[in-house]
């Protein structure tokens, strides 16, 4: 007996599960090579019963994400935050104490901090299959260093009291740092942003970039200016002893972060005044194209995900 017309040329459930990923987006590769998330090396000191702020800042699509925080010390790892579910007394993710939205941001912020909380503190994504491997695949995580109160005084402390900063293009911006102690032989520098990929900004001990300067109210004062700022600017910003010999970090601090708004000048207002009004029915015609559009695609991939449910139940 032939097959059913209506069956004749249907397509296989591969074709369709292929074409389902295209049209969803949800491609691996596509995903792999945008990801990358960006939080500082340290070591980080800070004392009992202080605030500690670990900063953690995702490049790419980060709208889905699944973060948390994972402590590793000398036992096993330890969830310490997770931002999709769970409580965690004393945790609090950053984004709650700022006005702003910071879209992408996973810093957070650990209260009351104890001795047991010193160790390597890594910001992954996690999906229940790859958590580790992605956790090996950073730069380290941030490690952090508790005093106690009996302890004796560390021979550096890298005080950064400034977590967020806003401003607006051509604004002079002073960023705070503070050093007491003497620490090993070496300069203290000032960089945007962490791993290889970070900015040098400010060298005390050598070329610095231009717009700017130093402050040194004291001699533990490593204070600098950014003068004329644009939203170029932008960026978290961290003031970091290295050794001279061998040449690498010995401590960092907690950093500070820079959000830049930019203003409209007469020349910018003016052009927005003088605008066609006839530019109003072309963004009109863009956006009803565009929910056109993205009203197609959802109704074209409810279709497959029907036809390919057809198939398995056929199957």
């Amino acid at each position: 007996m032939p097959s059913p017309p209506h069956l004749a040329h249907s397509p296989s459930c591969s074709q369709l599960l292929a074409l389902f990923l295209v049209l969803s987006g949800t491609s691996e590769f596509s995903n792999g090579s945008e990801w990358q998330v960006l939080q500082p090396e340290g070591p980080m000191l800070v004392a009992e019963g202080e605030r500690l702020l670990l900063r953690c800042t995702v490049i790419g699509s980060c709208i889905d994400a699944t973060m948390k925080w994972v402590k590793v010390s000398n036992q096993e790892p330890q969830e310490i935050y997770n931002f999709k579910h769970g409580f965690f007394p004393g945790v609090m993710p950053m984004i709650r104490w700022t006005q702003e939205p910071l879209n992408c941001d996973y810093s957070i912020y650990i209260h009351n901090v104890t001795r047991k909380q010193a160790g390597t503190y890594h910001c992954v994504r996690s999906d229940g299959l790859n958590e580790h491997s992605e956790m090996q695949q950073d730069e380290g995580g941030t490690s952090v260093l508790v005093k106690g109160a009996g302890d004796l005084e560390p021979n550096l402390w890298i005080i950064q009291p400034q977590e967020l900063l806003l401003a607006t293009t051509g604004d002079t911006v002073f960023l705070n740092c503070t050093v007491l102690g003497n620490g090993p032989s070496g300069p203290i520098r000032w960089f945007r942003g962490t791993g290889l990929s970070r900015e040098a900004i400010y060298n005390f001990e050598g070329i610095s970039q231009p717009n700017v300067t130093a402050v040194r109210a004291s001699n533990s004062d490593f204070s600098i200016l950014l003068q004329g700022i644009s939203t170029e600017y932008a960026g978290t910003y961290y003031c970091v002893k290295f050794h001279r010999k061998p040449n690498k970090q010995y401590m960092s601090g907690q950093g500070t972060m820079l959000r830049v708004k930019a203003t409209l000048t007469p020349s910018n207002e003016t052009e927005v005044i003088n605008q066609p009004v006839a530019s109003t029915p072309m963004s009109s015609l863009l956006s009803v194209l565009t929910i056109v559009v993205l009203g197609l695609k959802t109704v074209t991939l409810t279709a497959l995900l029907l036809a390919r449910a057809a198939c398995w139940r056929s199957a």
